[in-house]
């Protein structure tokens, strides 16, 4: 397995895909299951959101890199462009939530923002370590899977068990 080529993360790709469309399942089942008490609180439609945004990147990432034929170089523009979007949108909606004070404590914060900023912003440093040869190259969308599922699994907790309490 090689930073700056495809050859041998077919695998990886195929696991992540797998994982990040079964998290995607479970939070739709979570959105279904606790719709009502969902849209009661608020702030947690947005971090029904903010889970989302990064298992579809994970998804869509995956799947890419899974495309017969595509080159690295057109793989890394598309890391930068997706990237970069989701980071955007993550942003977005967290820079919202902290303005709404959606937040009980302040370690809610800067759990959140510990979880979904390296999860997205590492999407594009893939893309542009691929592109400039910068150190890392496709090993920096380790951490962005890695936190991807992480945040994930933990706004489903709390989607699905905690809003319960």
């Amino acid at each position: 397995m090689n930073a700056f080529t495809l050859s041998g993360w077919d695998n990886f790709f195929m696991a992540s895909s797998g994982a990040a469309a079964a998290l995607a399942g479970l939070l739709f089942v979570a959105l279904s299951i606790n719709l009502s008490r969902i849209l009661a609180i608020p702030g947690l439609p947005a971090r029904a959101g903010e889970t989302f945004v990064p298992l579809a990147v994970v998804l869509i990432i995956s799947l890419l890199g899974l495309v017969p034929g595509q080159g690295i170089r057109f793989l890394a523009f598309e890391l930068l462009g997706l990237g970069g979007s989701a980071w955007i949108v993550a942003s977005f909606l967290e820079l919202r939530a902290v303005r709404s004070h959606h937040f009980k404590e302040p370690i809610h914060v800067v759990v959140r923002i510990g979880i979904n900023q390296p999860a997205t912003l590492s999407v594009p440093i893939a893309g542009l370590s691929v592109l400039i040869g910068f150190p890392g190259g496709l090993y920096w969308l380790i951490p962005a899977i890695c936190f991807s599922f992480a945040g994930a699994m933990f706004n489903a907790w709390v989607l699905l068990v905690e809003i319960l309490r």
